[in-house]
């Protein structure tokens, strides 16, 4: 399977208005998955979820213009309401809120690979994002205003991208957390707002302080990296954020905090499968193995299977209900240097990567 590619260029509004036509049906899918998982997994009714996006949506449009403007696009393209699709956008703050409330684990193992460890000298992003199953999306590209692209893996619906790069050479990559002290109804900045900046920043610096400016309403996990060799990884809680780098040149990240006492968080209890750690472990394991690591290398680690179905290859586990099912929606590698995205559409194990350019974008 190959996710379909969407060129959007123009005004906030305008791209939202492309992106809403042209994944309308992917659009209205997400919303039938989302909303039935509001309401069987979060315990949130419709009309609750409505209520909170609407709340939400009004914290956007003064926090954000823009993003705002790109979601009455989508809206507008999609044929779908305002709220409908805000309620898209802070899904993050409603699912990870409610994943502390209910003590939920969820997976994403991200890495990076600085020059000094990669076959070739080029700084290299991988992630697998372990998600809701059935979950659809695409490859934007996008023209700003200001001349930058950007290409980058988002939902259906999602304004921006969440996974990707820019042609400042600026890289991005996520893991979701959560701390007993996530809550929603602080109405700061979104998650995936930021996500959307940092895709836009033109330096490494402005990049890093969209994530470390201001509070946040749930936790979260950022790898922002920029070419030819700068990568930090920023852990944060609602109140406060701490940086790290690599060690031996490779960074890894999965769904647990590495350091809460240094952010004075609490992490709920998970009940069912604390895989995250084993993940982590695993994951850091086999970037030990190989050095200097091939694109082939990164490729192998993303597709492991040890502790399956929990793996870093992330498969659904047929002992829960269909409802709560979760895989490894997509697997990401951005090679920052080559200004190249490869995505697999679905598990890497079982989907070959595609390769994206930016160059070859604007053809």
């Amino acid at each position: 399977m190959t996710l379909p590619l969407v060129h959007l260029s123009g005004t906030p509004y305008e791209q939202g208005l492309q992106h809403g036509e042209a994944l309308r049906e992917a659009i209205i899918e997400n919303m039938a998955i989302y909303f039935a998982r509001f309401e069987r997994e979060l315990r949130l009714t419709r009309a609750e979820t409505l209520r909170r996006a609407a709340v939400y949506a009004g914290a956007i449009e003064r926090e954000s213009p823009a993003y705002a403007a790109g979601m009455r696009g989508v809206a507008e393209g999609s044929g779908l309401s305002y709220n409908e699709i805000a309620a898209l956008n802070v899904r993050y703050e409603l699912f990870y809120y409610q994943f502390g409330v209910n003590a939920v684990a969820d997976g994403c193992t991200a890495v990076a690979v600085q020059p000094e460890a990669s076959a070739d000298g080029h700084l290299l992003l991988g992630e697998n994002w372990d998600w809701v199953s059935g979950v659809r999306g695409a490859v934007l590209h996008s023209r700003e205003p200001d001349g930058l692209e950007v290409l980058c893996f988002s939902e259906a619906g999602i304004v921006g991208g969440k996974i990707g790069l820019n042609s400042a050479g600026i890289g991005l990559l996520i893991n979701g957390l959560t701390s007993t002290d996530d809550d929603w109804a602080r109405l700061h900045k979104p998650f995936h707002v930021r996500c959307h900046e940092i895709l836009r920043a033109h330096s490494f610096d402005a990049a890093t302080r969209v994530v470390t400016e201001g509070d946040r309403s749930c936790s979260g996990n950022f790898v922002i990296a920029q070419s030819p060799n700068r990568v930090i990884n920023i852990e944060t809680s609602p109140h406060a954020a701490a940086i790290t780098g690599c060690t031996s040149g490779c960074l890894v990240h999965a769904n647990h905090f590495i350091n809460p006492i240094a952010l004075a968080v609490s992490e709920p209890p998970v009940e069912k499968n604390p895989h995250s750690y084993r993940r982590l472990e695993r994951m850091a394991e086999l970037l030990a193995t190989h050095r200097p690591l091939t694109m082939g290398d990164l490729q192998a680690a993303l597709r492991d299977h040890q502790g399956y179905p929990y793996s870093i290859c992330f498969h659904i586990d047929p002992e829960e209900p269909p409802e709560e099912y979760y895989e490894s929606v997509i697997s990401a590698i951005i090679d920052l240097r080559a200004g190249a995205l490869y995505l697999s559409d679905g598990p890497p194990c079982e989907n070959s990567y595609q390769r994206y350019t930016i160059a070859d974008c604007r053809l």
